[in-house]
This record gives structure tokens, C-alpha cells and sequence, in this order.
């Protein structure tokens, strides 16, 4: 039923000291600009959500993470995810009330799943995405954390993704490293797997290139939302076009 539902175009933007950032499988970093005037012309083009990660995420720099979601929120007028660092239920509420609509969290969940249930019992699950950085060996997905260097021994991306939704996750925010910032397509399969076996929306991420990929993700991925970064940063994919040619492709997706 899920899948019936509008499919997502969703900019990611990764932030570092307050500047908008993008690597190939996580280094390599280069910057791409002002986040909220970035995030303001995304939302203008058309765009569906906005993720905002903040990947030097610091107890120090916390606030001034906040103080940039409060400007991101007078001036963006769509909806966006913030995470990276987000390590308790106070983090969260800093976040929420300087006006994120949802956030996302990744390494601290894994080390202590309960975080999870805590967030959704606080806040409600429809604010809580749990993002997965997947890693496909040649057998089986597994799990990394710390920005995609880690992998957690015995940790597999799909039991880890029923188990985040049994906790009371919301989304499923699954980036594959292995196509991370390629451009090559995004991770068919395993984006297929969860989004067939799951009751909550999963958001494709890592080797979106040209239109066809978010094509394919969404008619033969079952993805119900797709997310880029470079491609739209640096303007080798205009949004309206995007939606044009997936709604002739018969892609539900809403163009205003």
C-alpha cells in the first residue's frame, strides 16, 4: 500500500563547519556551497524533503548545528531531516524546536538500539528516520557506522532495519556505500528487499547519475523516496526535469 503513495525527490546536503560538502564513498570531500541558500533553491525547483547531516557532528559545535536548523527552517518552506551526532532524547528537542520536522540518527543507534524506542515514545515515529550505511560483500549487507568506515561484526542491514521499525523508527534512510558518490545507479536489491518487507518508507541513497537511476529505483527498487547529493549540487540534474521525465515515465511524483 505504501508504494501506491507520492514518490519523494529528497536533496541531501552534508554539512561540515557550516558549509554544504560532498565526497565519493564518504572522502574525498570537496565543497558545494551555503546550505540554506542551497536548501531555498531546491525547495524553489521543486524539491520534496530536504536532509541536512551534519558529518563533523561535535558535543561542541551542537549548538551552532542548532542555530543553523533555526535559519534553514525561516527560510526553506519544505519539509527537512536533520542528523549526525544525535546521541540522547536533548539533542532532539534542541533540533525540533529550532524548527527540524524530523531527524535522523545512525551510528548511536546501533551502539544502543533503546535510543530508538526512547525518541519514538518522546517525539512520535513519524519523526524518527533511522539511517543504514550499507556495505554489499559479495554475500551480505552489513552494517558500518562512523560516517561508513565501521563495520559491525554480525550486524546485517535488513535484520537491523526490522529491528529499528519494530523500535519505532518512522523511515529508513539506507545509503549504499558501494555506490556512494559513483553515479552508477543506486543499490537495487537490497533498496527492493527492505522496501518489499517493511511497513515504513524507505529513501534510496548512494549512486544516483542521471534521471533513468531514480527511474529505476522507484519502479524496480520499490523505493518510495530517492536522495542525491552532487548531481544536484553541482547541476547535472535539474529537479524539474527530473520530475518531468518521471512522471512520463508513469512515476507518481507530485510537480506543482
Amino acid at each position: 500500500m505504501k508504494n501506491m503513495l507520492t514518490k519523494r525527490i529528497i536533496p541531501c546536503l552534508d554539512i561540515k563547519d557550516g558549509r554544504t560538502v560532498k565526497g565519493v564513498n564518504f572522502v574525498d570531500i570537496r565543497e558545494a556551497g551555503d546550505p540554506v541558500e542551497l536548501g531555498q533553491a531546491y525547495a524553489d525547483q521543486g524539491a520534496d524533503e530536504l536532509v541536512f547531516l551534519d558529518i563533523t557532528a561535535t558535543i561542541e559545535n551542537r549548538s551552532t548545528f542548532a542555530a543553523l536548523v533555526k535559519k534553514i527552517a525561516r527560510y526553506v518552506n519544505i519539509p527537512f531531516t536533520v542528523g549526525g551526532g544525535i546521541r540522547s532524547v536533548d539533542d532532539v528537542s534542541v533540533l525540533l524546536d529550532a524548527g527540524a520536522d524530523k531527524i535522523s540518527v545512525n551510528s548511536a543507534a546501533v551502539k544502543n538500539p533503546e535510543l530508538i524506542n526512547s525518541l519514538a515514545d518522546n517525539f512520535g515515529s513519524q519523526f524518527v528516520v533511522l539511517a543504514i550505511d550499507t556495505h554489499f560483500d559479495g554475500k551480505k549487507s552489513q552494517v558500518y557506522v562512523h560516517g561508513g568506515r565501521t563495520p559491525v561484526e554480525n550486524l546485517w542491514t535488513k535484520e537491523w532495519a526490522k529491528e529499528g521499525v519494530s523500535r519505532g523508527a518512522g523511515e529508513i534512510l539506507l545509503t549504499s556505500m558501494n555506490h556512494d558518490g559513483t553515479k552508477q545507479g543506486f543499490a537495487m536489491d537490497i533498496t527492493r528487499c527492505l522496501s518489499e518487507s517493511l511497513p515504513v518508507p524507505v529513501i534510496a541513497s548512494g549512486g544516483a547519475g542521471n534521471a533513468d537511476h531514480f527511474v529505476e529505483v522507484f519502479a524496480e527498487g520499490k523505493a518510495d523516496a530517492a536522495l542525491a547529493a552532487s548531481i544536484f549540487h553541482f547541476g547535472e540534474v535539474k529537479i524539474p526535469d527530473l520530475k518531468k521525465e518521471l512522471r512520463e515515465k508513469g512515476i507518481n511524483i507530485r510537480i506543482e
